[in-house]
């Protein structure tokens, strides 16, 4: 029996009670003391300095919504809405000169939704809303291959680290799997209830992994053609992915949450909360800068290893623009991790670069609300 006593004139406990004593005598001997366990450890996060805009860069007639790096970190290529992959000068539009633009690439009769340039020859490869799957030889500028068999629109493209293979995905919810050279299907990754949107590739396994808008994401035995693991943490469309340069994890992200993920089997890390918006576009460097770009034209920019949200932003229209338009499609940092490049609702790219003139002094981190947000409360 459980029995309460006051100050001693109340029932006295049998020998397998516990007596909870509020007269001031204390926990008898054959109490059970309960003791507080212990607050969770909060883990301080690394100091990064905070990103301002550098310059904007307009030249496109739509929405602009793919972007990729050029290896030698030179030249970045972007697609847009208007049906073209321009060609910059990463230099030059990285201080904002005129003349930045390099090459107008035209062939879609849709629009452009990813793009790749390859490490190792001169091609690039582009996939658009009108089911094609372009092979762009850069050296004469102009298509060489077409991959055929996507049924609908194609809206992510990925190259594979260490072999000649193309992975494309689309609304037709498989991912597809090409060899380079011969433009045949070596793969078709089934399984999704809904459009693929996003693709990451390892050279180890699981060698792809996509994300869907069912909510999922899978990670696929390249091998055999098969999943290997589905994570169905997320509650809504998992747009984009971002894998860290050294670690071997992955942050997913949806309008519910955004998720890191163990690379090696998917296991749960943890959440980064706080981004409520629809986000279209992660990326990470190599300092361990995560940035999310939201549909309604927000940054957040998070510390990888920890998930503290050292900065928030809303990013600005160009003018003539609705604020409407203030959206980011899709976003990347250059070779070196210094740049960030968005591509927004408003047909411009914006450059970012982190304050040269910022301090751990000038720009502390916030630890009390870092604390109260580890020792809260979650559901996961």
């Amino acid at each position: 029996a459980l029995v309460l006593h006051k100050g001693g004139d109340g029932v006295t406990p049998g020998g397998n009670a516990l007596a909870l004593s509020a007269g001031g005598a204390g926990l008898t001997s054959t109490a059970l003391a309960l003791s507080k366990k212990a607050p969770p450890k909060v883990h301080v996060p690394d100091w990064h300095a905070p990103w301002k805009l550098k310059a904007v860069v307009s030249g496109h007639l739509g929405w602009v919504r793919a972007i990729s790096f050029d290896p030698s970190n030179k030249w970045f290529v972007t697609g847009s809405a208007d049906r073209t992959i321009k060609v910059w000068d990463l230099a030059k539009c990285s201080v904002g000169a005129p003349d930045g633009l390099m090459l107008t690439l035209t062939g879609h009769i849709s629009c452009v939704r990813g793009l790749a340039v390859s490490d190792r020859t001169t091609y690039m490869f582009s996939v658009a809303e009108d089911k094609m799957v372009k092979c762009w030889d850069l050296e004469q500028n102009k298509v060489v291959r077409h991959y055929h068999g996507h049924l609908s629109g194609v809206y992510a493209c990925e190259l594979h680290p260490s072999l000649d293979l193309l992975v494309t995905a689309g609304r037709d919810s498989v991912a597809r799997v090409w060899d380079i050279r011969t433009a045949r299907s070596a793969f078709v990754l089934g399984g999704h209830q809904n459009t693929v949107g996003t693709i990451l590739c390892n050279p180890v396994d699981p060698q792809i992994i996509t994300g869907s808008h069912d909510c999922q994401v899978r990670l696929w035995d390249l091998a055999a053609g098969k999943t290997m693991a589905t994570l169905t943490n997320h509650k809504k469309a998992v747009r984009c992915l971002a894998s860290h340069p050294r670690e071997f994890s992955f942050v997913s992200a949806a309008a519910d949450n955004l998720k890191k993920w163990q690379t090696r089997d998917g296991k749960f890390m943890r959440n980064l909360s706080g981004h409520n918006t629809i986000i279209n576009a992660v990326a990470c460097n190599e300092d361990g800068v995560l940035v999310s770009g939201g549909d309604n034209g927000s940054l957040h920019f998070w510390d990888y290893s920890t998930g503290y949200n050292f900065q928030q932003m809303d990013t600005i229209v160009q003018p003539g623009s609705l604020d409407a338009e203030a959206g980011i499609y899709a976003m990347g940092f250059d070779k070196t991790g210094t740049r960030l490049i968005t591509c927004e609702a408003d047909k411009t790219l914006k450059i970012w670069a982190e304050d040269d003139t910022a301090t751990e002094d000038s720009h502390p981190i916030d630890m009390k609300a870092w604390t109260k947000a580890c020792r809260q409360f979650k559901r996961y």
